[in-house]
């Protein structure tokens, strides 16, 4: 098992719980892959250093999780199909 962290940013015209949705989506995806519950640090809305797809802002969410090393690679192809995904990056500790 190899520790990961995973940093995302979701599209800032969604609702509350369309947020949370995602945020509990990719958690479980997560969970089930290691069985160990990954930790998650919401960040909130931040700007960004310079526009992406014309939005200035974004919802960063941090998330450490432990897994075998072929799951970050389907936890990224599930982010890249997700539209509300603006960017992810995850990096192996």
């Amino acid at each position: 098992m190899n520790k990961y962290e995973v940093l995302y940013i979701i599209k800032t015209g969604l609702d509350e719980a369309k947020k949370e949705a995602l945020v509990e989506r990719f958690a479980t995806l997560a969970k089930e892959a290691s069985k160990v519950e990954p930790t998650i640090n919401k960040w909130g809305n931040r700007r960004f250093a310079y526009p992406i797809d014309y939005k200035n802002d974004g919802y960063y969410v941090l998330m450490n999780f432990e897994s075998e090393p072929d799951f970050p690679r389907e936890l990224e192809r599930q982010m890249r199909i997700t539209d509300e995904i603006v960017r992810f990056m995850v990096v192996r500790k």
